[in-house]
């Protein structure tokens, strides 16, 4: 059998967490510097995916995030 591929592109966004649960970041990556300190503390929190995103995500990183 030949390795499975990790997507690069997923291995950049998301986390997961020690018990298995997978943690998006919330869309914005740059340009916070001159937005409100309110809305920074908003974007620096990781949000769980949703469980349609979940089973895309055991095929997009199949050895998780190493």
């Amino acid at each position: 059998m030949p390795k499975m591929k990790t997507h690069k592109g997923a291995k950049r966004r998301f986390k997961v967490t020690g018990s298995g649960k997978f943690l998006q970041q919330k869309g914005v990556r740059g340009n916070k510097i001159n937005r409100p300190s309110r809305s920074q503390r908003k974007w620096g929190k990781d949000q769980p995916t949703s469980r349609a995103n979940r089973e895309h995500l055991k095929v997009a990183l199949p050895y998780g995030l190493k």
